[in-house]
């Protein structure tokens, strides 16, 4: 028998057997004690072992915010399978690129996206057994209904042994060249980081986490595990979309006492409390975390007004390294701009120069982590995974620079980077895109601050001789081609010597975002 950390399958045999009538996982409809969601997940692990998938078979899962989140998680956990969380935002064929890249040997579809997986169905190569739908909608021909596959699976425990360094999730994330990367973690960095996460915050059994994040994002994953680790209670927030007062109405109601959100979603709470005659009790909250992108210091103030027990944390990260840095809630205005410092257990990070070697404090660099549950590898990506490591130390291409108290800052986020409403968008991939309009010569995508969102994804067009295009036009030629976070929401049209260049004839981002903010602000 395999011996080591404990898988989250493992964990939750325990909690079932210790706690079963506790609440463990539930929605916004449905509840689980410990005991129920176990014999759930035991009885899918099974259903999908039963369809002839093996340890190590990845499992493509397509969803809103669902209580299935967390049967799913735990059910391949438990079976030994990878499982492949797809972002709903993608369009079919973004979606379809995933699954085949991740060779998944089964797709399971929420209603209504399933239709997304119907239309690339005939290029993903699978029985009609390996599609299993849930929802409320009717089971639709050519899928298994989601409730009747896991009833026919078994109570018993798999047996199947998990190593600790078994692979468990495979997350894509963006990539600079357009191609999504497949992110590799295993058993063990998960249990790592759910450890981490809670002595860093300081929760237990006692604590309920509103993951409002969506479930196929690393953010929620983490969260999701540390929180189920420790045996406290997951609560998702099951909506297709944010909505500022009706998540309200779910904190003020639900006794969660921690959730994770980034800037766009506590603006959008802060104006919706603005716009209210009457004034919440959002006293239970006693952790909140901010994260994905900057936040003022005037919005911090204004959250910690709002939710008058809680304690702000922010946190720096990424798919690949976990979580980096945290700044703990004491450290919030006395350190403005930073991230905060290493977690515990991680080693200190470094910052490194083009050519390998450590730059001084106060000096940018590209940022070098090494924490104990960093990525085990990038997808059948060897080159790409050697590139993201210097020895135990591996990147993710993001610059920062340590101040002299020891706090870090990060500068970029990524080369190029674009992060709208917590979205990672590359100029890249949407330039690619607009690139194939026949009217457009050249293109640049670059992101200009934005009140809500952050950043929006601005392009910067110049027309074929003799060629007219609308700003509305640019943006319609994406719809369906591209996720609906990617697309430009605002176009300027230049000469197409206008767009700067490289000598090597790459664009200069950064010096582009400067000229037409410099514009915006002569014209404002």
């Amino acid at each position: 028998m395999a011996q080591g950390m404990l898988s989250f399958g493992a964990m939750l045999d325990g909690h079932a057997r210790v706690s079963p009538d506790r609440l463990g996982a539930r929605d916004l409809e449905r509840t689980l004690s410990f005991a129920q969601w176990n014999r759930r997940a035991r009885k899918l692990a099974n259903a999908l072992l039963a369809l002839g998938l093996e340890k190590g078979d990845r499992v493509a899962v397509l969803s809103h915010n669902r209580l299935e989140w967390a049967e799913l998680y735990a059910a391949t956990s438990k079976a030994g399978l990878i499982i492949v969380p797809i972002n709903f935002r993608l369009a079919a064929a973004e979606a379809s690129y995933i699954i085949k890249d991740a060779g998944a040997a089964c797709v399971i579809a929420e209603d209504g996206l399933h239709r997304l997986i119907d239309s690339v169905r005939a290029d993903l190569a699978l029985a009609a057994d390996r599609f299993v739908h849930f929802g409320d909608g009717a089971t639709p021909e050519g899928w298994q209904d989601f409730e009747a596959f896991l009833g026919a699976g078994v109570e018993a425990a798999p047996e199947i042994d998990i190593d600790e360094d078994d692979p468990w999730t495979l997350m894509y994330t963006s990539g600079t060249t357009g191609k999504p990367k497949g992110v590799i973690h295993t058993h063990r960095s998960m249990a790592l980081i759910a450890l981490v996460t809670e002595n860093e915050l300081k929760i237990g059994r006692e604590d309920d986490a509103l993951l409002v994040m969506p479930m196929c994002h690393a953010n929620s994953l983490n969260f999701f595990c540390a929180f189920g680790y420790c045996g406290g209670t997951v609560t998702i927030y099951s909506r297709p979309s944010f909505d500022a007062a009706h998540a309200m109405d779910v904190m003020e109601d639900c006794g969660a006492t921690f959730t994770s959100l980034v800037p766009t979603h506590y603006i959008m709470m802060l104006e919706q409390a603005r716009a209210e005659s009457t004034k919440r009790d959002l006293g239970r909250m006693t952790k909140l975390m901010i994260s994905s992108a900057p936040a003022r210091a005037e919005t911090k103030k204004s959250i910690m007004e709002m939710f008058p027990n809680s304690g702000l944390f922010e946190l720096y990260g990424s798919s690949e390294a976990g979580w980096v840095t945290m700044l703990h809630p004491e450290e919030q205005f006395t350190n403005l701009g930073s991230v905060g410092r290493e977690c515990i257990g991680s080693a200190p990070v470094k910052f490194l120069d083009d050519d390998g070697n450590e730059v001084p404090d106060g000096t940018p660099g590209e940022l070098f982590s090494r924490t104990p549950y960093h990525f085990q590898r990038y997808w059948n990506l060897p080159e790409k995974t050697r590139e993201a490591f210097r020895g135990d130390y591996c990147s993710v291409g993001d610059i920062g620079l340590r101040d002299e108290r020891g706090f870090l800052h990060i500068i970029d986020r990524k080369k190029n980077m674009i992060i709208s409403g917590g979205e990672n968008v590359y100029p890249t991939e949407v330039e690619a895109l607009l690139g194939q309009h026949e009217a457009i010569r050249d293109v640049a995508v670059i992101g200009l601050p934005d009140p809500r969102w952050g950043e929006r994804v601005h392009a910067v067009v110049a027309l074929r001789d003799g060629c007219t295009l609308t700003q509305a036009e640019v943006i319609s030629f994406c719809a369906d081609r591209i996720a609906g976070f990617k697309k430009p929401r605002s176009v300027s049209f230049v000469p197409s010597d206008a767009i700067p260049r490289t000598a090597t004839g790459k664009i200069q981002h950064s010096e582009l975002r400067s000229i037409v903010l410099k514009e915006i602000s002569e014209t404002a």
